[in-house]
Parts: C-alpha cells; sequence; structure tokens
C-alpha cells in the first residue's frame, strides 16, 4: 500500500498546492453543532498532521500541512455559514489555485449520521454555505465531502434548529466514522485519487 502521509514534523513554506475548506460557524455555542461537521473534520486533519489551525488569515483560522507530499491549507472560515464563500474565494485569489484544487467539506441533512458522500462538482444542493461560494466563485467545480447529519426528526421541525442542534448521545458511533472516513477521503483527494475516494467511501 502506498505511503499517504508524509511525516508529522515535516514543515510547509511557501504557496500551496491545495485547500481544504471546513465549513462551519464560529463561536462556542456552534461548536459541536451539525452545521459545524466541516470544522470538526479540520480538527481532525489538524491532529492527524499536527498543525495547529490558529493562524488568523483570508477571514478565518489556517494551518499548513504537508498531504501526500501536497503543501495542503486547511481552512476554517469565521464568516458564519452563509458567507463562506467571502474567506474561500480570498484564498483561492492569494494562491491563484482554481476550483479544482479547492476540496470542501460540509454538512448534508440528506444522509444519516455516519454516511458521507464525495462529489466532483455540482450544485450546493440546498447549502447555503455552498450557495455563497458558488456565487462568488462564480463556479461550481469545486470538488466537495458532504458528511451526513441525518434528516429532520419530523416535518414541522424548523431546519435552522435542527441542523444548529449537536449531536444526540446514540449518533456518537456514527459521527466519529463519518470523520475518521473523511479524513482519509480527504487524503486521496488531495493526492489526485477523487475516483478511488468515489468508489470506497460513496
Amino acid at each position: 500500500m502506498f505511503k499517504l502521509f508524509q511525516s508529522r514534523n515535516q514543515k510547509a513554506t511557501g504557496s500551496v498546492d491545495s485547500i481544504i475548506v471546513g465549513l462551519g460557524n464560529p463561536g462556542s455555542k456552534y461548536k459541536n453543532s451539525r452545521h459545524n461537521v466541516g470544522f470538526l473534520l479540520i480538527d481532525r486533519l489538524a491532529e492527524k498532521y499536527g498543525v495547529r489551525v490558529n493562524r488568523i488569515r483570508f477571514k478565518g483560522l489556517t494551518a499548513t500541512a504537508v498531504m501526500d507530499g501536497k503543501k495542503t491549507l486547511l481552512l476554517k472560515p469565521s464568516t458564519f455559514m452563509n458567507l463562506s464563500g467571502q474567506s474561500v474565494t480570498e484564498a483561492m485569489r492569494f494562491y491563484k489555485l482554481p476550483p479544482e484544487k479547492v476540496l470542501i467539506v460540509f454538512d448534508d441533512i440528506s444522509l444519516p449520521v455516519g454516511k458521507i458522500r464525495i462529489r466532483r462538482g455540482g450544485s450546493a444542493g440546498g447549502h447555503n454555505g455552498m450557495k455563497n461560494i458558488i456565487y462568488l466563485s462564480g463556479s461550481d467545480t469545486f470538488p466537495r465531502i458532504k458528511i451526513g447529519v441525518g434528516a429532520k426528526p419530523h416535518p414541522d421541525y424548523d431546519l435552522a434548529d435542527w441542523v444548529l442542534s449537536s449531536f444526540g448521545r446514540q449518533e456518537y458511533p456514527g459521527l466519529v466514522k463519518a470523520l475518521t472516513d473523511s479524513v482519509d477521503a480527504a487524503a486521496l483527494i488531495i493526492g489526485g485519487h477523487t475516483d478511488r475516494a468515489m468508489s470506497q467511501f460513496n
């Protein structure tokens, strides 16, 4: 099996080859909400690659990791979900990267907790963070990992209340599985193996 990961103490300097953006809302009140699984994934990647996401840049918190030999910016926008595109497009412009080199990770209420879905691009699917990114960049060709957070418990349940709610105790094993799979999928995508990631995890 080929080596997916570089040494944890390998330093990244200069420009970056790609960006991984985890979508969420800043602030402690949103920390473990369904809407913040993108942030949770960035935290998992930071732990995996031995970096700290604490540098303030591009209207967000960032760190640079080396994944499969590629310098990768980890980005958690601080703009709130509906304005995520401001942070993402600023980073893209700075590094002169096309959408195809920017992996977006976000929540999906159409998937059960524990499932993920990888796509090469496409519409926002009703997700306001992706809507803003697509609108401000003028492109929908961002690769993405959608992490299942479960559907509303009943039709009358307010959608905003649902995505801002915390996971139940019984959902944590599924959440951990989804985050673990997403870490592995992100490494494959950054390494140029998107088809393999889709085959393995979709």
